[in-house]
């Protein structure tokens, strides 16, 4: 059955929702994900893991560590510019101090996933029962600021995934999401050489899933540009969904809606959170999406994924083949029309064991702050 979210994930894709559709950069192709069996999807990591779902030139945009309405609504802006859809990867904490933003987010028709509960850096790091609370707890707060059913999508916080977390994930009917691409927006503050940089690795991966902040000031000033090169250089977006929705551990939702109803009486002067409410109503900034107005017509091709359960052993290769986020600044013209190309002596070239692989390394995944 098809989640609330993914059924606002249609509007964009109608005309009159769309205010340029010559220019928009739309979605191509819907790809449903049964996460029931625990999948694990994208370029990095150890273990094993499912089939690129991708095609050449194919995208999926993704953003971690969110929302911050100074950054996100002008993220959102430019998704809408463009008639395309993300999926969103929030922390618990940042959903609890945001939830209209959150409830914004999938108004729009964006998928909604999970990043723990308070964005450890390391989560294999931690004991077990620590860090599968840090996962549930992520998972409830995010679906309790949202006010209705998320996607059992999930990331694992710098990338730091391990065998007993991801049998949790499997245990919980939870799909995990590493990147193909990163775009390094937690190193880079210029706009200009983020979307050089964003794009010149998205043309090295023929397309992968791609790893954005909406935290991020560069981000929200870069995303105009990336997003009308994609479409320039012919680039498709494929739009993530859920086939069933997530439910949260009902322990945890008590637990922090007691939470939540305490700390907004507190706000509000000892008042019940309902006597509050009564008082002000929040007015959305956002128009409603009336589902009823959509065009079944103008759906994309719908892709549906149903891996089978499987036990995540280490896959013995390297990590994955997206750039190595850098910590350094990086030259670049600024032109994303001309990506950045280092050039280097044959010298220089031969001390590398290989010149043209340069993958991530855990290290730099969890120095990163992703």
């Amino acid at each position: 059955m098809a989640t609330f979210a993914s059924a606002l994930a249609l509007p964009a894709l109608a005309d009159e929702a769309c205010k340029d559709p010559k220019n928009a950069l739309g979605v191509s192709r819907i790809v449903e994900i049964d996460a029931k069996s625990g999948p694990l999807y994208g370029a990095f990591t150890k273990y094993e893991k499912e089939p690129r779902f991708l095609g050449p030139k194919e995208v999926v945009l993704t953003f971690d560590d969110g929302p911050m309405p100074k950054y996100t609504k002008p993220i959102l802006a430019a998704l809408d510019k463009f008639c395309t859809k993300a999926t969103f990867f929030y922390v618990g904490q940042m959903a609890q101090a945001y939830p209209d933003m959150v409830k914004e987010v999938m108004g729009r028709g964006h998928t909604m996933g999970t990043h723990t509960w308070s964005h450890p850096l390391n989560l294999r790091a931690l004991s077990l029962e620590r860090a599968t609370d840090q996962i549930e707890r992520g998972f409830a707060a995010v679906a309790l600021a949202a006010d209705q059913p998320i996607a059992p999508f999930f990331r694992f916080p710098g990338l730091s995934d391990s065998g007993p977390l991801l049998a949790h994930l499997q245990e919980r009917g939870i799909a995990a999401f590493t990147v193909d691409v990163v775009s390094n927006d937690s190193y880079i503050g210029s706009p200009s050489r983020l979307a050089a940089r964003t794009i010149q690795q998205v043309e090295r991966q023929n397309g992968g899933i791609i790893l954005f902040h909406d935290i991020k000031a560069s981000t929200a000033a870069a995303l105009p540009t990336i997003l009308a090169e994609l479409k320039k250089r012919g680039y498709k977006v494929v739009h993530m969904r859920a086939k069933a929705n997530f439910e949260p551990l009902p322990a945890l939702t008590a637990e922090l809606e007691t939470k939540r109803a305490a700390a907004e009486a507190k706000k509000s002067g000892g008042k019940t959170a309902e006597a509050a409410a009564t008082e002000k109503k929040l007015v959305p900034f956002y128009a409603p999406i009336m589902v009823s107005t959509l065009e079944e017509k103008n759906e994309p091709e719908v892709t549906v994924l149903e891996p089978e359960a499987k036990e995540r052993v280490h896959a013995g290769g390297t990590h994955a083949t997206a750039s190595a986020p850098v910590a350094s600044a990086e030259a670049s013209t600024g032109d994303v029309t001309q990506p950045v190309t280092q050039t280097r002596s044959k010298k220089h070239a031969r001390k590398r064991h290989k010149p043209d692989a340069d993958p991530l390394s855990l290290s730099n995944a969890i120095s990163g702050r992703w």
